[in-house]
């Protein structure tokens, strides 16, 4: 029966070669051609049930673990052909001997998809997502993932579980550290960027990793921030906030997008058929495959929404989910609810045929090994190309938050510098969250950093003084003695780099432990301090800003996180960061985001005498930085800003002069409010940046070109479109400071 089997499916392989030789145009906008598709189509028919299940199925190896692993027969199901693609597993000689069970072993031979969490880097690691995006950069950005791409191909892998695109508006959810803050207008910008980079404009390139959107959808958004937690919005939110990211993905041409954990008015994203039939498939035009979160079919049955995992599977399958990750629900399952008439077999041949569009793609079936080429694994991972470009990027992720006096860059006359703090030589906290396949012993500390910018000219000293998490004070006298002889104290301070990401949750988000109080014994001794701030979120940071330091925000930085910042901290590089997500004074002000809208009764901050106002009676409504914030070493002037509307356009030019004596980057922002709207607007919206270098004495004027597409948003039919009426339009270095003018578009 199996030669049989052997002898059919060869004959219509042959077939379908001769036809591929007759057509070449395409089936459609899925990227698919007619021969292509009639490949796919013999496959499909030559497949029994619990192949085409096994397709569907996604199982991860045992070389990392991100997940409880539910399944440890993965070496078996390959060889069954019932696994259609596997997960954490890298290098050429352990994906070839994977990839050569499937294609030798398997009846059908089909190859395997190989993906991993190339989340800021593969083996070169970069900033940690977030921190990237407040280098404004788009291309630098981009260039990122390019080079992730070329990593993580030359190392066996096809499929990157990124970019993460969801906005969020609480910094206690620890994966705000994934993403690139909470303007929906930069994310979209950014998540297009990052699709660019890791999918390049040729699957078949060799070079190219097929990335995954998630988490689909508003997982940035859990109540109380807390990993995992449920989500409630009105449609509108959704549609104007949470869902363009997405959408600008797809426009990019992603090949897959991953659901989300989190349920949405009550519906788990991965039972929820109007968010992936409806809304991605139906209205936004997407080809490609739907993969589950890790076991989040499983997790249905506690949601409340399933009895049981068979019934999740069904749920699941039937609003189109396309493949399981880990948790074998759709194995198990599908075979029976096909039986009972539960699903249909054309849905599950739909599904096969969107798995197997994707390998066609990524020239799987024209050469299986295609990613397993040991010369380049060996030639074009962590080039020297490869960490210059890292550490250009540290240096323009940094945000310098504070600086007093002009205390940085340090001064080429100082001497002597002591290193204080937990965060100073601590490698693998320079990785910071999903450090994919990064090696922390390779990364450069800031120690390390600063030791290699001063050579031996100047004296370096460092001392623990305390732990990041606990109370232990014991170091405190040591970091004092090396302080006081000193020309110049670098505090390494902040959080751990486990501290943020997945499962990383914090109630309260100040610097941990005793790292405070170190710092006010420091300053104590009447040196001038600069504080490095390490974290994968902003952080409360109210008592340490009060202090007389400057506070340079550096994030995780990756492999060359001390390089970079050394760059920054001596002037090297300018610093032109600015944050993407607001810093707020304490926890009670959370979520805080610069675009919140007015209320009824709004603070005038001018006149404090009115009670019944929305304010707080402890604390000032504004934060401690405002999104879009960050110095530099040199000073901005913004001046004559005017605008003009012609019809549907409306121009904006401003002069920006640099003021100061240092040449320098700046981060001009544009910023919209619409005084009036039939559903309410943001009191600011940004619509535009531009990041342009000015040398010191020149003044420049910056032009921005907006229509009156750039004024739509949602309404309560969920259509989105713009109404005439009284703008402000907002040209400014940050959020918060800004010229402002009125003009009416009619």
């Amino acid at each position: 029966m199996l030669s049989m089997n052997k002898m059919r499916f060869s004959a219509i392989l042959s077939m379908v070669l001769f036809a591929a030789t007759v057509y070449s145009q395409k089936a459609g906008d899925n990227g698919i051609s007619v021969s292509e598709k009639a490949k796919i189509d013999a496959l499909i028919n030559a497949m029994t049930l619990e192949e085409k299940v096994g397709q569907l199925s996604l199982y991860q190896a045992d070389w990392d673990v991100t997940g409880p692993i539910l399944n440890t027969n993965h070496l078996n199901l390959i060889k069954e052909g019932k696994a259609g693609a596997i997960f954490n597993a890298y290098t050429v000689d352990g994906v070839r001997h994977l990839q050569q069970m499937a294609v030798e072993e398997s009846r059908l031979k089909i190859p395997l998809i190989f993906g991993y969490d190339v989340i800021h880097g593969h083996r070169t690691i970069f900033p940690i997502p977030l921190a990237q995006s407040c280098s404004w950069n788009l291309s630098a950005i981009e260039q990122t993932e390019r080079i992730a791409a070329r990593e993580a191909t030359a190392e066996g892998l096809n499929w990157t579980f990124a970019p993460m695109v969801d906005i969020s508006r609480d910094p206690r959810w620890g994966r705000v550290a994934e993403g690139a803050g909470e303007d929906t207008w930069l994310g979209c910008k950014v998540a297009a960027a990052r699709v660019r980079g890791f999918q390049g404009t040729d699957y078949k390139a060799g070079n190219t990793l097929m990335a995954c959107t998630k988490h689909f959808a508003a997982y940035g958004a859990p109540q109380a921030g807390r990993e995992y937690g449920t989500v409630d919005m009105s449609m509108i939110s959704l549609y104007e906030w949470y869902l363009p990211p997405f959408r600008a993905c797809v426009d990019a041409g992603v090949g897959s997008l991953m659901t989300a954990f989190n349920e949405i008015a009550g519906v788990p994203s991965t039972a929820n058929k109007w968010l992936m039939t409806d809304l991605l498939r139906k209205d936004w035009g997407f080809h490609g495959f739907v993969v589950t979160d890790y076991t989040s079919i499983n997790e249905m049955v506690d949601h409340g929404n399933a009895e049981n995992i068979k019934d999740a599977a069904r749920l699941a399958f039937n609003a189109g989910v396309d493949m399981d990750m880990e948790g074998s629900a759709f194995l198990d399952y599908l075979p029976g609810l096909l039986k009972e008439k539960k699903v249909t077999l054309q849905d599950i041949d739909h599904a096969v045929r969107l798995i197997l569009e994707a390998k066609t793609k990524l020239g799987l079936f024209d050469d299986p090994y295609r990613y397993c080429n040991k010369s380049r694994q060996e030639k074009e991972v962590m080039t020297a190309e490869n960490l210059d470009f890292a550490r250009k990027m540290v240096s323009e992720s940094c945000v310098l938050l504070k600086n007093p006096d002009q205390v940085l860059p340090i001064s080429e006359n100082v001497r002597s510098i002591a290193i204080i703090g937990p965060l100073g030589d601590s490698k693998k906290d320079m990785l910071g969250n999903w450090t994919a396949a990064g090696n922390w012993e390779k990364c450069i500390t800031l120690v390390e950093g600063i030791k290699s910018r001063v050579k031996d000219e100047v004296e370096v000293y460092y001392e623990k003084g305390c732990n990041t998490n606990d109370n232990d004070r014991s170091g405190f006298d040591a970091a004092v003695k090396i302080a006081e002889k000193a020309d110049f104290v670098v505090l390494a301070m902040g959080e751990n780099g486990w501290m943020s990401g997945e499962a990383s949750s914090r109630s309260s988000i100040g610097i941990p432990g005793v790292q405070n109080e170190l710092a006010e014994i420091i300053i104590k001794t009447g040196k001038p301090v600069a504080l490095v701030l390490f974290n994968g979120r902003p952080l409360v940071i109210t008592k340490m800003a009060a202090l007389p330091l400057a506070i340079l925000e550096t994030w995780f930085g990756g492999t060359q996180a001390g390089n970079g910042i050394a760059d920054v901290l001596f002037g090297v590089v300018n610093p032109a960061g600015k944050i993407t997500m607001t810093f707020p004074r304490n926890e009670g002000q959370i979520p805080i985001f610069y675009n919140g809208k007015n209320t009824g009764r709004p603070l005038n901050p001018a006149d404090s005498s009115d009670r019944y106002l929305s304010r707080y009676l402890d604390c000032p409504n504004d934060p401690l930085f405002p999104f879009g914030y960050g110095l530099s070493y040199t000073k901005f002037t913004y001046s004559n800003l005017r605008t003009t509307v012609d019809g549907n356009k409306i121009n904006v030019a401003v002069q920006v002069a640099n003021s100061g004596n240092r040449d320098g980057e700046e981060v001009v922002q544009l910023y919209v409010r619409d005084k009036v709207g039939s559903v309410t607007r943001p009191v600011k919206e940004l619509k535009g940046f531009q990041k342009v270098l000015i040398k010191k004495g020149e003044t420049k004027t910056i032009t921005f070109n907006l229509t009156t597409d750039d004024l739509a948003f949602y309404h309560p039919d969920l259509k989105k479109y713009w109404e005439p009426g009284e703008f402000v339009v907002f040209v400014g270095t940050n959020s918060a400071e800004t010229l402002s003018e009125s003009i009416t578009v009619k």
